[in-house]
């Protein structure tokens, strides 16, 4: 968290990040073009850089887009996410080589500009092994630009996190319209059924992933007791201390946390990017979001000062020893007692 702008918080996690990611970018360069000039020596360079860039994109999207579901299945996975935003960027920037190179390499020697020639020197649209694959390249790196240049938390702030949010989940669209384009595209030329399962491979990977996760939310979202509008949750030997248990009570996500013999309520949605607080922990006395680090007073959903973040927070009783919560929310930042744990 910082009170102020800045280009990039470094510290020493993020440094170490970036460079293994730079070492991991230019190994495969390397391996690529090294094994590419081996089996086909007569390659040119401008596809050379177009295929190894565009390669690379897409291997970096799949462990993109894996990293979410992998990391509410193993909490062994949050180091990748906390840092994603620099893999967003890293991979937008991979595929604008590959598309800028493209469009050099295929369109700029033309009558007409080099953007219009992508969308009308083809215009067999009706046809499915001839139909223009370019343009849903072209489509997907317009939406791939839009989200790395609103990768900083001053867009967030100022977009607001739902639009925000909405506006980086176009990634799923943009992976559909990448896919189209490697399926019409350079695979409707390769004979060799390695590239078809790559992809195949990586496709199924993150439905599959994408499927699991869900499925493990799925099974919070059934608590039913309800008395005097209070639903019962779980015994207070079910939540860990200084950690949560999270349930779905009226379509909302609830993290009920434990610590210091205290049981208290707030959303299970971070005001950041969406985190799930109920998947952090307590420290220094604050819930903190494991996606990112921000923190929130577990009495009154506030960040502490001079933060300004807040979430709405709910009521809760420890009735022998079970623990009962009121899906009724109160306004953001609202001050409520904590249930006491009686041992």
């Amino acid at each position: 968290m910082s009170a102020s702008y800045k280009a990039i918080l470094w510290n020493r996690y993020k440094k170490m990040y970036d460079w293994v990611l730079l070492g991991f970018v230019l190994i495969y360069l390397l391996l690529f073009i090294s094994i590419t000039l081996v089996a086909n020596p007569e390659v040119t360079q401008e596809t050379l850089i177009i295929r190894a860039f565009g390669s690379l994109a897409i291997l970096l999207l799949h462990i993109i887009l894996m990293i979410g579901p992998l990391a509410r299945l193993n909490s062994a996975f949050l180091p990748i996410l906390y840092n994603r935003r620099h893999l967003g960027v890293t991979m937008f920037c991979m595929a604008a080589i590959h598309g800028i190179f493209s469009i050099i390499q295929f369109h700029s020697l033309g009558n007409i500009n080099p953007i219009v020639s992508v969308f009308l020197s083809n215009t067999h649209y009706e046809s499915f092994t001839k139909f223009p694959f370019e343009a849903f390249g072209f489509l997907a790196l317009v939406i791939l630009f839009l989200m790395a240049i609103t990768s900083h938390d001053f867009w967030l702030h100022n977009l607001s996190p739902r639009v925000w949010k909405t506006l980086h989940m176009m990634v799923y669209v943009a992976y559909t319209l990448i896919i189209l384009h490697v399926l019409l595209g350079v695979l409707q030329f390769e004979t060799s059924p390695m590239f078809f399962s790559l992809l195949g491979l990586g496709m199924t990977s993150i439905i599959t992933l994408h499927l699991i996760s869900g499925s493990k939310e799925y099974k919070k979202d059934k608590a039913i007791e309800n008395v005097n509008g209070f639903v019962r949750i779980c015994s207070v030997s079910e939540i860990e201390e200084k950690r949560a248990k999270v349930v779905c009570l009226q379509d909302e996500r609830i993290a009920i946390f434990k610590y210091d013999q205290k049981i208290s309520a707030i959303s299970n949605v971070c005001k950041h990017q969406n985190g799930p607080l109920g998947e952090g922990r307590i420290i220094d006395g604050c819930i903190t979001c494991p996606w990112h680090g921000y923190q929130y007073l577990p009495h009154n959903g506030s960040s502490p000062p001079p933060f300004k973040e807040k979430v709405v927070t709910y009521q809760v009783k420890v009735i022998d020893d079970e623990v009962w919560v009121n899906p009724k929310p109160f306004a953001e930042g609202t001050t409520l007692e904590p249930a006491k744990i009686i041992n």
